[in-house]
């Protein structure tokens, strides 16, 4: 106990005697009455203050078993009917970004936010560059003959799903930011797109992209830098599309009797180049009213040239007549045609060309982010940050909604605890992000409007965009602080999947999804391309997301097959994907889990040893790829001395912080405030604030 908190009469005694004679040396009896007075006065002022503050001290309370208390009943209260019942009610309309459907949805999910009890819900706009077909000059390609007749087109539209034929206000097909045009040439198939494949065109097949339009299929790498590479190579325009071999599940039939995507479906998407920018006519800034924006010549990342998706039905009109030589053996998809090259047609149909036509249109547009409160009990100026997109390019069956879902039953379930007198310690803020598939840029336009306050105060983002992409297993990927919680709270959360009763969800995926690197469960590193990006990248806030995979072993299809096409509707998932809804279910107590633990925990559940043997990894992984060029590393002296000190060092400071957490008194505030400073700064530290070369927002 410290001795300064207890009364010392004998002192104040003494201190009175000598004020006392101090009084009677003045010689004056009134004077002493009257300071007697005011003694007495001054005394009995001082021992009530005493014994108000002495009762008034707050008791102490194990905050630690209230907040596993609390936990439990936060993770049961999130159930698989109520997501079920979300999922409905957002996917009945198609909610494109800057549509009067999003902005009622998010109006809708504002009021029920505040009917569950958060402290505060806002709409907060912005005015972003967004991209829309034309409505009377649709998007498509042609094949045309000598004279410029179109002798095939492709489809305007995907054929709608049954239950939707009255639904309005589907969006065609479209590649977001394409650049407007009619260009005609000879077409040149280049496999996935990417930079190797170009290559191989140039240098070893002796083929010229220069001045055709170029056909890729989807996968591999993101469809904006496809186009950045047909640029580079010279192309006039480039046509996507979606392989049944990367798109289609071995024995899976089309939607609606399974969950492949139908050969008229397309993939819709932007492609921007955009290097964590956000809006492109405002880089770096929030794209509010008052802000300077850019020309749309000088707008970052826009495609120079047109482009636009088919389905591969459409597809196989173009490529089966195709002349040049045959590809290579892994440029071949599962079309029943030869994939020959080009450039062009082959003879007696050479004189045929392609022709794109394209009059998409980019406008600035106005877009709502809505943003949730829960003020923190003991520190209100630390935040939590569990976000994902409301908008879809059609209904979001998948993506987005199974993660909009799942936000919302979050927020239902801290409603509920908020009811029973819980609050976290730190506060809680739930976002739903406007305009995702435009370029992360209602996420990103917010972390650019809060960005000074997000750096200081913001202790994690979760990320919570589409909560299942398979059937087989949890997916994680984060940053390697947030490893051991995630294992943690997986154990506390049980296993979806039917024959796995009694088994925790931590067991199901250590089974099905085992790391070769350690006995424990795979977790992938943290990317980019979804709404983490600014917090992760840009501002350096320690980062997860969790969801429902396939498995990546056997199923080698990109993403799931009904991707950004008409056909992610309720049904799918109700159907396909998870008809208990049981898998879902899992993934809110995962992130519900992640975000309780994070804004309720005393000492923050964040590991440096973690982070210091993922170092280790990189730093070997990166030696051993350097080991496969030893003329290069002897040409330009490479040395990876320093970089293994340096890892050796944060090791060992890591280990050694590790040590004193565990003796650290936790009824201390200002130490335990000082440890959890130091925890939620150190992703911080890994940011360089000049970013990287050429892409200044990537620190």
């Amino acid at each position: 106990m410290n001795n300064t908190s207890q009364p010392r009469p004998a002192y104040i005694s003494h201190s009175l005697l000598l004020v006392l004679l101090a009084l009677i040396q003045m010689g004056s009896e009134d004077k002493i009455i009257s300071w007697l007075c005011r003694l007495t006065v001054i005394t009995a002022f001082f021992f009530i203050g005493f014994i108000i503050g002495w009762f008034a001290r707050p008791t102490t309370v194990n905050h630690r078993h209230a907040s596993k208390s609390f936990l439990h009943d936060f993770l049961d209260e999130m159930q698989a009917e109520n997501i079920k019942h979300h999922l409905r009610k957002f996917t009945r309309l198609p909610h494109l970004a800057g549509s009067q459907q999003n902005l009622d949805l998010a109006k809708q999910i504002r009021a029920e936010w505040m009917e569950f009890g958060l402290d505060s819900v806002e709409l907060v706009p912005y005015d972003v560059l967004l991209s829309y077909p034309n409505k009377t000059n649709p998007n498509y390609i042609s094949i045309v003959d000598h004279l410029g007749n179109e002798i095939f087109n492709t489809s305007l539209a995907e054929p709608v799903p049954e239950g939707y034929e009255d639904v309005t206000d589907i969006v065609p097909p479209y590649s977001a930011f394409s650049a407007k045009g009619q260009p005609e040439d000879e077409l040149v198939y280049v496999n996935y797109g990417r930079t190797e494949d170009f290559f191989k065109l140039e240098r070893e097949l002796g083929i010229n992209c220069s001045g055709k339009i170029v056909i890729a299929r989807y996968g591999k790498i993101f469809r904006g830098n496809k186009v950045k590479n047909a640029m580079l190579a010279g192309a006039k325009g480039i046509v996507l599309f979606s392989d049944p071999a990367d798109y289609c599940a071995d024995g899976v039939e089309p939607y609606p009797d399974g969950w492949n995507l139908p050969g008229g479906g397309a993939q819709r998407g932007n492609v921007l180049n955009l290097n964590g920018a956000g809006d492109p006519l405002t880089p770096g800034y929030p794209a509010k009213e008052y802000t300077y924006r850019s020309s749309l010549e000088d707008a970052v990342g826009l495609p120079k040239i047109p482009v636009h998706p088919i389905g591969y039905h459409d597809a196989v009109h173009l490529l089966q007549h195709m002349g040049g030589p045959l590809p290579p053996d892994n440029w071949k998809g599962a079309l029943n045609i030869s994939y020959r090259i080009g450039p062009g047609f082959m003879d007696g149909l050479n004189q045929n060309k392609v022709r794109m036509n394209i009059h998409t249109n980019n406008q600035v547009t106005r877009i709502y982010n809505v943003i949730g409160w829960i003020r923190g009990a003991v520190e209100p100026d630390r935040y939590v940050i569990l976000g994902g997109h409301r908008d879809a390019w059609v209904f979001g069956g998948i993506d987005p909604v199974s993660g909009a879902a799942v936000v919302h039953e979050s927020v239902r379930a801290a409603g509920k605890l908020m009811k029973k007198g819980w609050r976290p310690r730190r506060t809680l803020i739930f976002a739903s992000w406007d305009a995702e598939e435009f370029g992360l840029l209602g996420s990103t336009e917010w972390a650019e409007d809060h960005a000074r306050v997000l750096q200081e105060r913001a202790v994690a983002y979760i990320n919570a965009d589409s909560a299942i992409e398979g059937m087989y297993t949890l997916r994680v990927d984060c940053t390697p602080s947030l490893h051991t919680l995630v294992y943690d709270i997986t154990k506390k959360v049980s296993s979806p999947e039917e024959g796995e009763e009694g088994m925790t969800l931590y067991q199901s995926w250590h089974k099905r999804d085992n790391s070769t690197e350690r006995d424990a469960p795979w977790i992938s590193k943290l990317g980019s391309g979804s709404d983490f990006e600014a917090y992760f990248i840009r501002l350096g806030i320690a980062s997860g997301r969790a969801r429902y995979t396939k498995n990546r072993k056997t199923e080698r299809y990109s993403s799931y097959p009904v991707y950004h096409s008409v056909y992610e509707t309720y049904e799918i998932v109700e159907r396909f994907y998870d008809p208990s809804f049981r898998r879902l279910e899992a993934v809110a107590r995962v992130r519900g889990g992640l975000i309780f633990s994070l804004a309720d925990s005393p000492v923050l559940p964040l590991d440096c040893v973690e982070y210091a043997m993922s170092l280790t990894k990189y730093a070997n992984s990166i030696y051993q790829l350097a080991l496969k060029h030893p003329a290069a590393m002897e040409q330009y002296s490479v040395s990876f001395d320093s970089l293994f000190s340096a890892v050796e060092n944060f090791t060992v400071a890591a280990q050694d912080f590790h040590q004193r957490l565990d003796q650290l008194d936790t009824s201390n505030a200002l130490a335990v405030r000082m440890v959890n400073d130091q925890l939620m700064y150190l992703e911080r530290a890994f940011t360089d604030p000049l970013g990287l070369p050429g892409r200044p927002f990537y620190r």
